[in-house]
């Protein structure tokens, strides 16, 4: 019989894995990975050593702090093919060029189920990481320093997922390239925690569903958070700050979730990109109106439809909400909208009234009374009047801004509400913002 002293240190033996196989600068990678065994761990000593090595067996790859795993500049540096293998803790640099073929510090192929990339640091790769099929898979705590200079539309991702149901991208720090985390055709994934900073995207969603993005900060991007043709995705305790153009953008986005988020604006310099760098896939023409501001519109909702916007901060914006071609059925209450240029540019002639079981919205700019002291305004709030649309198709009326006529007309709008053009309305605005969002709460600002 065992002696009950002896039964802890039999189950830590247990779980412990092997000791790992160290590979000195100079040893042939790729030959130790084709002898190692099941959950080998193969552990490369400080120095430099060199790829392209194949992962084609479930074992780990894995570096001590000053291990260098180096590309010859073509294909991809780690390739892995076997379910369950991990890479983690190297410097990975030397990849190839080439877009199409996913040249890539990690590639991780279809059949790579479940694979792990954790805690190395990536410098000028094409693409950080590629997740290309592998369903489950996990890239977490990576530092991805992509290329900078040149045609930003000619780089690649820090993170590319393709077709990868249950990937999940967390706690990784993102910084140039192309897009931050670029997903297309995929499910069931969660981008948490990441820190993406000078991309063209921030986080680029196309034909992805019932997934996660939450708790990411993303600063000094052309678009912080682009969500396009997916469905039913929680978008939540997100920051942009100072994002270039848009702060948050749903094309063709239906039925998601979007709480909590706080886009923050700040002044900036119209340092726009050379006419040769700019994307023009998914350019967003920028209004004149709003130069010098980042982001030009905190958000921008074009044709996506019952979508639930609730305990967002837009603040600083050129315009608060730009909202537009035949957006259906969103519900947008509980929010608030500070120090925008301008809080609203609806262009419909619907009238929308965003406010729901007696809760709108707070409007930095509504001068409210609130006699009865319930928290909600005595009168309801209209961010747009006919003049706003005179401006918008004819921006040089400007001009005619303080004169007698355009007085009149107002103060006709304020008194004959049935004069008032169809557009957005909230009955029921707030007299007080509500709490700030606690918002990505693992990178602080």
């Amino acid at each position: 019989m065992l002696r009950a002293g002896l039964l802890p240190a039999l189950f830590v033996a247990a779980v412990l894995p092997a000791a790992a196989r160290p590979l000195a600068p100079g040893e042939d990678v790729q030959a130790a990975v084709e002898t190692a065994a099941v959950g080998e761990v193969l552990e490369l000593l400080p120095g430099l050593h060199h790829g392209p090595v194949l992962l084609d067996r479930p074992v780990t790859l894995a570096g001590r702090e000053g291990a260098v795993l180096e590309g010859p500049g073509q294909g991809s540096i780690v390739t892995v093919t076997a379910e369950g293998a991990a890479v983690r803790g190297l410097l990975l640099r030397g990849s190839g060029s080439d877009v199409p073929g996913m040249d890539s510090a990690v590639l991780l192929r279809q059949s790579a189920k479940r694979a792990v990339v954790e805690g190395n640091r990536m410098e000028g790769n094409l693409f950080g990481v590629y997740v290309h099929g592998a369903e489950g898979a996990v890239v977490r705590g990576n530092t991805i320093l992509g290329r900078a200079g040149g045609r930003m539309a000619e780089h690649g991702d820090g993170v590319a997922v393709w077709n990868a149901p249950g990937a999940r991208i967390e706690s990784n720090d993102i910084r140039f390239g192309r897009d931050g985390i670029f997903v297309k055709t995929s499910k069931q994934n969660i981008f948490t925690g990441n820190r993406l900073r000078d991309l063209r995207f921030g986080v680029h969603y196309m034909y992805t569903n019932n997934s996660e993005v939450s708790g990411n900060i993303s600063s000094g991007n052309h678009v912080g958070y682009a969500i396009m043709f997916s469905q039913r995705l929680s978008v939540r305790d997100n920051i942009s700050e100072g994002d270039r153009d848009h702060g948050l953008l749903f094309n063709y986005a239906n039925g998601s979730t979007i709480t909590n988020n706080w886009v923050i604006g700040q002044t900036a310099a119209t340092d726009r990109r050379a006419e040769d760098q700019v994307d023009r896939e998914h350019a967003v023409p920028v209004g004149d109106e709003v130069s010098g501001v980042a982001p030009t519109k905190c958000v921008f909702i074009y044709n996506a439809n019952r979508n639930h916007f609730t305990g967002n901060r837009f603040e600083g914006c050129g315009i608060g909400v730009h909202f537009t071609a035949g957006s259906e059925g969103n519900e947008i209450t509980g929010n608030a909208f500070i120090g925008n240029r301008t809080q609203v540019r609806y262009v419909g002639t619907r009238h929308l009234d965003w406010s729901r079981a007696g809760r709108g919205n707070y409007w930095s700019d509504n001068a409210a009374f609130d006699l009865d002291r319930d928290g909600i305004a005595d009168a309801a709030y209209r961010p747009n009047d006919l003049v706003d649309r005179v401006l918008w198709v004819a921006p040089s009326a400007k001009i005619l801004l303080n004169s007698p006529a355009v007085q009149v007309l107002r103060w006709a709008q304020s008194q004959f509400p049935a004069i008032l053009p169809g557009g957005v309305v909230d009955s029921r605005p707030l007299v007080t913002p509500p709490p700030l969002p606690e918002a990505a709460p693992g990178w602080p600002r």
